[in-house]
């Protein structure tokens, strides 16, 4: 199933070159294009660095938070008893059940929009080459994440809530959807647009996430736990290969700073919108 929908996605990416002409054209300010500079070899430092951003994001951090939380007395089941029973949202299990497909869709063709609207050259050629790499760091994004989300499945052996089997943990519909729309949030950052509206995508992405996990919550196919642990790892492994591997210094929108004094030592946190 991965391996097809990885060639939808290349499919999609490597489209004729005369799609240049309309999306996706010209060059980044450094007067390099998206996905140009893809690269196997980053360097450990660069490696580092990212996987610790990538970790310290509240994105990453808060939902195994919210997940460690969920763990006291009967809260998961409870949450995740009372949303698939009432469905005040998708109105009926089946409904939320092919609304998380859904969700899941919307947010893959998120990603591979706003990569083909990347600045990535003018030369057909170049354009081609340029998106084929960049994509190449996405799919290999989303694919590290579906390989631990599968791991940890079997390695955790939880039944599901509905008893359909036992792969609960963690939920694979909030992973790859997270990891799509942390890389389409990244390639936000690439495109000429209003500050208001590059923000209200931002939160549309978001409340797409969201809206998947609690989608898997009125099927009945997870608990609130399963949802947030997938959230965590799809951004931190979207976040962190975007960032270590394409080859592009991002402006971030989270900040994480130790600041000693003679008495005491401050951490301080910011998060931009």
């Amino acid at each position: 199933m991965f391996a097809i929908r990885c060639k939808k996605l290349l499919s999609l990416a490597l489209v004729p070159g005369v799609m240049q002409m309309i999306i996706g054209c010209g060059t980044l300010a450094n007067g390099r294009g998206w996905g140009q500079d893809a690269t196997l070899s980053p360097g450990w430092e660069r490696v580092g660095k990212a996987a610790l951003n990538a970790a310290l994001e509240p994105e990453t951090w808060a939902p195994v938070v919210g997940a460690a939380l969920f763990q006291i007395g009967s809260l998961d089941r409870n949450l995740g008893n009372w949303a698939s029973k009432r469905t005040p949202i998708f109105q009926s299990q089946n409904n939320a059940d092919i609304a998380s497909e859904a969700l899941q869709a919307t947010s893959e063709a998120a990603f591979v929009i706003t990569a083909l609207a990347t600045p990535s050259g003018e030369k057909s050629g170049d354009w081609l080459l340029a998106k084929a790499k960049g994509f190449t760091v996405g799919i290999a994004a989303v694919a590290l994440t579906e390989g631990t989300t599968d791991l940890l499945k079997y390695t955790t052996n939880r039944t599901r809530p509905n008893n359909s089997g036992h792969d609960s943990f963690p939920s694979g519909h909030a992973s790859r959807t997270v990891a799509c729309n942390t890389l389409a949030t990244r390639n936000l950052q690439y495109l000429e647009m209003p500050d208001a509206a590059r923000t209200g995508l931002r939160m549309g992405f978001l409340a797409l996430s969201l809206t998947t996990g609690w989608a898997r919550l009125e099927s009945k196919k997870h608990f609130p736990s399963d949802v947030l642990a997938g959230m965590a790892l799809g951004h931190f492994f979207g976040a962190f290969i975007n960032d270590a591997f394409l080859g592009l210094d991002s402006p971030k929108n989270f900040f994480f700073a130790v600041e000693p004094s003679k008495k005491d030592i401050f951490c301080s946190m910011r998060w931009f919108f």
